[in-house]
């Protein structure tokens, strides 16, 4: 049988089809094309296909199909393929199929076959090879990114639960443990905001590399977005072993990080669950994982918590406020949240001067302590709406006071410190004054030291322009924070309030009764009135007005009153109480929790 390469010269005397389709295949150079006889010998090889599999055309032509391009494992199946074909009419379907480059390396293509002549004695097969290398890649990569985070290349949440379910049914079958760490940078929106995003992923790679380093053979370690990793290690057999890995990674932390040329010093909140005493599968380990790494940051950062059950419950009970209180702000109140107003008398006199308007929860199944919902507020980006609605009561009910002819009290709000941070709320704060037709000497703030120190320069601005139009400004739980004496004659404040916790001590412990005399003379010789909070006997009543300490405030004289009974109080006359008519109780709102 004659073999000869299909071109314009042969095809003369062939049928018009025939012509028109070789025509064809000499107008698809990117398309790799190739003719074989009915022996399967090459007679036809186009550009496309010498780049595509490496052979020249002199090199292809009269060499048999399966020797060539098919790998040795698909010869056979090529071979009968064709023969039923020939023989039999039965068609090779167009498919993926991974042939053979010269080098011997895989040649990926989408393959379609056609014959001409079928019903000869010389029936020729053209295959037409599209070049898949690319498609595949692009698959590679495609797969790639949804199975690893691009800028660790470690597995990303997906791959890593997967791969955990693997590996806790490893654990289950030989009894073996595992443990799961939630770890997450602390302050690390910080870094992005002040030093920019560049640098955050040079720390994110930076850490990556650093907890690689404790990751073992058969560990799993993920970032699963953000500035959040997690590891899991099978096989740690005690409690003891986890709390080791532990203070190894926090102890490593300790050690500065150099990048591009700057030190850095990253510490890290972690949550630690274990199986199978904190969960059966993944999505339940990580989860309170994560849970108990909330709490070690609730607890100041920096630290680690193991999970358990009470954890759980206690994050669920605050997501269940958070969503109660969510709808109780969009409802006014909702007929469940109240201000109480807790008296501030005048230490020599006992005259009420001021109040301190404290937020109170009475929910139906009973009170709920300002402890926990203020907590959640912070936590939920609830606080300034909770801080507004603060404003706003105090406003209407001073207004309502006034009506009745009962004037010349302030009422001191607290404002948190995440409504300072956004210096807009002493705007709407003397907005509400304005709209309610009082005046600056009606209305009084309090801020905790910390937050004044930390406030921006547009913050202390406002601050100071409060101060000149008039409002008093306290420093709250003053000693607990900062105490950093040279911010006070930078703030503009008018009073200090001694913290409770120097106040209860105060006549058994001399360290605490010397700062609260040291508070009291710094405070008068800088002109401030000093307020002490949480007097609870006449012990301590006694040594304030040693120190000749202005205000008094606590459960001594009065306990935080609703509006309707320091109302009656205030307009009988403000006649100074009984010594010690109120006594502390145990009640969870006793302590002077504000919105703060």
């Amino acid at each position: 049988m004659q073999t000869s390469v299909v071109g314009p010269s042969a095809s003369m005397g062939l049928p018009a089809s025939d012509q028109r389709f070789r025509e064809l295949l000499e107008s698809l150079p990117r398309v790799a094309v190739q003719g074989y006889d009915s022996q399967r010998r090459v007679i036809y090889w186009n550009e496309a296909s010498e780049r595509l599999y490496g052979f020249s055309e002199q090199e292809a032509r009269g060499r048999c199909l399966e020797a060539l391009l098919i790998p040795d494992e698909m010869a056979d199946i090529v071979v009968d393929a064709h023969h039923a074909w020939v023989n039999h009419g039965t068609q090779i379907p167009a498919s993926e199929l991974e042939l053979k480059h010269k080098s011997g390396a895989p040649v990926p293509v989408f393959s379609h076959h056609v014959m001409l002549g079928e019903r000869s004695d010389n029936p020729l097969m053209f295959c037409i090879d599209i070049d898949l290398a690319g498609e595949r890649k692009v698959q590679r990569e495609l797969d790639y990114m949804t199975r690893f985070d691009p800028l660790t290349e470690l597995p990303n949440r997906q791959t890593f639960e997967t791969e955990l379910e693997n590996m806790l049914g490893e654990c289950q079958r030989h009894g073996d443990t595992l443990m799961v760490l939630f770890l997450d940078i602390d302050h690390f929106t910080e870094i992005n905001d002040t030093q920019g995003y560049e640098m955050g992923d040079l720390v994110i790679r930076s850490v990556a590399s650093r907890l690689q380093g404790f990751q073992r053979s058969q560990d799993l370690l993920s970032r699963f977005g953000g500035d959040e990793f997690v590891m899991a290690m099978p096989r740690l057999d005690y409690e003891s072993d986890a709390l080791s890995v532990v203070e190894r990674i926090r102890e490593d932390f300790q050690r500065p990080f150099q990048i591009e040329g700057r030190e850095l010093l990253l510490r890290l909140s972690i949550g630690v669950s274990l199986y199978p005493e904190n969960g059966n599968d993944a999505p339940e380990l990580v989860r309170n994982a994560d849970v108990a790494k909330h709490r070690a940051k609730q607890a100041g950062r920096d630290g680690y918590q193991f999970f358990n059950q009470e954890v759980r419950d206690a994050m669920l009970h605050q997501h269940h406020l958070a969503g109660r209180l969510q709808t109780l702000l969009s409802e006014d109140g909702g007929g469940e949240l109240f201000l109480h107003f807790q008296p501030q008398v005048a230490a020599r006199s006992e005259r009420i001067e001021s109040v301190e308007a404290l937020m109170r929860w009475h929910a139906p199944e009973g009170p709920i302590p300002p402890t926990d919902f203020i907590k959640v507020a912070e936590r939920t980006n609830l606080i300034e709406r909770l801080g507004d609605w603060v404003i706003r009561q105090a406003c209407r009910q001073q207004a309502e006071w006034h009506a009745m002819g009962i004037k010349g009290y302030r009422i001191d709000i607290n404002i948190s410190g995440r409504q300072a941070i956004n210096s807009d709320v002493f705007q709407r704060l003397e907005a509400c004054v304005a709209e309610y037709g009082l005046t600056p000497r009606d209305i009084g703030i309090e801020l905790t030291e910390n937050v004044l120190i930390d406030a921006d320069v547009k913050v202390r601005d406002s601050l100071r322009a409060l101060h000149d139009r008039g409002y008093k400004i306290a420093i709250d739980d003053f000693g607990t924070g900062y105490s950093s004496m040279s911010y006070l004659k930078m703030l503009p404040v008018t009073a200090l309030k001694i913290d409770r916790s120097f106040v209860i001590e105060c006549a058994q412990e001399p360290k605490d009764r010397a700062i609260m005399e040291a508070t009291v003379f710094l405070g008068h010789r800088l002109g401030l009135e000093v307020v002490a909070e949480g007097v609870e006997n006449i012990q301590q009543l006694e040594l304030l007005r040693e120190m000749r300490c202005d205000l008094i405030q606590g459960y001594y004289f009065y306990k935080p009153m609703a509006a309707a009974d320091i109302q009656r109080l205030l307009s009988g006359g403000n006649n100074p109480p009984h010594p010690g008519a109120h006594r502390p109780s145990s009640d969870p709102t006793s302590a002077s929790n504000g919105c703060h």
